[in-house]
């Protein structure tokens, strides 16, 4: 009895190390093009006209203070980056495996008329998630076609003069990158095939273009897959081997030569959440270069506001940025981030933020942009909406949409408004 004690006991830790489930043999679509509860739209809804605008000039002032910036290389070049958008539920689409796929959550190819738009309306980055796992072969090569589709998008916006965010996305599979010793072997056989084959496709970009190790790695369907347990060993394990992974990204980038051994690179934690850059086991890979890396953080802050389901009775629809009952968690979140990483001359990009739309609540929405923007800028974080084109939908679905980009134009001219005039950092 003793010895069958001791084997379930062993199978009980072993299980709750793994994922849920193992993956069939062919990929599958991923249920979730954003984080916690989204899936995609088959195809978005356009509202049109456009929503009556609250008026930017009747937005309270955000009343922030301005945190001492390090006067560093590094720093003055992430402060240019403010502020960014992202091209979300596009080139990370995983329903499908040509260039089609781009268009498989239902929203339109992308143009550079969408991009024109973003620099004319005063954004400096682009942040571009890119799904490969989608694209590859057996032996992780990357299908020539879809590369140059992301070159071409890529050059949309680093050929008039934007700074370009370019990541491996979605995926977060046993068969591609999975943050754990006991698939450590196969994951950085990935990291190495994919980030060695963008590097030579881009090696001669300058500065402006920015590498991106991973998006949100995680223990994809596990119970602490978004929310870490420091107490659980599979956690500490987890962030072991994603800060191993990252040593990986930065050496392959380093050895493919031209810019990128000297190019910037962002490294995250895990689901890039700040809890996970907060510990005291996450550690900044060594490189070859002084002062090119940054870290990457998601937030999505205040949660019940931000991105809490509407269908949970937890979740708020308003966002008042005098009451510091709303304010609170993001000024926490960014002072954190601020003493450990920004006083110390290490840059922070906020990658991805934003609020879901509650049923017409735009007011809150752009008093909550103004805030978090000026926010993250008075600590010298440029910071970047997370734009997934989806505009209407149920409780499930998380609507971001800024940007109607089937007609090149602004949706919610507000919220961008609110987003450009508090980016700046150091004015």
């Amino acid at each position: 009895m003793r010895q069958l004690s001791l084997a379930m006991a062993l199978l009980i830790l072993l299980s709750a190390c793994a994922p849920a489930a193992l993956p069939s043999e062919e990929p599958s679509p991923s249920p979730s093009p954003r984080i916690w509860a989204g899936r995609p739209s088959p195809n978005p809804p356009t509202p049109s006209p456009i929503p009556e605008p609250v008026g930017f000039e009747n937005l309270p002032v955000p009343d922030v203070e301005r945190r001492d910036i390090p006067d560093t290389e590094a720093m003055r070049f992430a402060a240019a980056l403010s502020p960014g958008w992202n091209l979300g539920n596009t080139m990370e689409a995983t329903a499908g495996k040509d260039a089609r796929s781009e268009i498989s959550w239902g929203n339109p190819v992308t143009t550079q008329e969408m991009i024109t738009l973003l620099k004319d309306s005063g954004f400096k980055t682009l942040r571009l998630p890119v799904s490969w796992n989608n694209h590859v072969d057996g032996d992780f090569s990357i299908d020539p076609a879809w590369m140059d589709r992301v070159q071409e998008v890529v050059d949309y916006a680093y050929g008039i003069g934007m700074h370009v965010i370019l990541n491996i996305h979605h995926d977060d599979d046993v068969r591609f990158v999975y943050p754990s010793s006991e698939h450590f072997e196969n994951s950085a056989l990935y990291m190495r095939r994919v980030w060695g084959q963008i590097s030579e496709r881009f090696m001669d970009y300058g500065d402006r273009l920015i590498f991106e190790s991973l998006n949100e790695p995680r223990l994809k369907g596990h119970r602490n897959e978004w929310w870490q347990d420091w107490e659980s060993e599979c956690c500490v394990d987890s962030l072991d081997a994603l800060c191993r992974l990252h040593q990986i990204f930065v050496d392959t980038v380093r050895a493919s030569g031209g810019n990128n051994a000297s190019r910037y690179l962002l490294i995250c934690g895990l689901a890039a959440n700040v809890d996970s850059v907060m510990h005291d086991l996450f550690w900044l890979p060594q490189d070859t270069v002084e002062d090119r890396l940054m870290v990457s953080v998601h937030a999505y802050t205040p949660y019940n506001f931000a991105l809490n389901s509407p269908a949970n009775s937890s979740s708020i629809s308003d966002f008042d940025m005098t009451n510091r009952n709303r304010t609170r968690e993001i000024n926490n979140f960014m002072n954190r981030l601020y003493d450990k990483f920004i006083a110390d001359g290490v840059p922070v990009v906020l990658g991805e933020f934003g609020a879901r739309d509650r049923r017409g609540n735009l007011r809150d929405r752009a008093e909550f942009a103004a805030y978090y923007t000026a926010a993250a800028a008075a600590r010298g974080m440029p910071a970047m909406w997370w734009d997934n084109g989806m505009f209407s939908g149920g409780n499930a679905d998380e609507i971001f949409g800024l940007m109607d980009r089937r007609n090149a134009r602004w949706m919610y001219p507000d919220i961008v408004d609110a987003i450009i005039a508090y980016s700046p950092i150091g004015d």
